[in-house]
């Protein structure tokens, strides 16, 4: 999922790290599904977001799309200067 949604930006980011983990642990609740991103961009501060989901799947998609507005608005700050 990763590398086909951030293909736009692979030129550009040197790592991606991610964290999922279960907030309740064994016991059953809603949105308690974590998934932190943290995408390391070259010449750049890392840039982390967080995702919460009844499901890691549901939580690592929100995060991906949270991570791509992120690194669009980055991208057309660069292209502006």
């Amino acid at each position: 999922m990763l590398k086909e949604e951030l293909s736009r930006y692979e030129e550009h980011i040197t790592r991606i790290e991610v964290h999922l983990s279960d907030e309740n642990g064994s016991k059953k609740g809603l949105n308690d599904k974590r998934c932190l991103l943290e995408a390391r961009m070259e010449g750049r501060q890392p840039i982390a977001v967080t995702e919460m989901a009844d499901t890691h799947e549901l939580a690592v998609s929100g995060a991906i799309q949270k991570l791509k507005h992120s690194l669009e608005r980055i991208m057309d700050r660069i292209k502006s200067h």
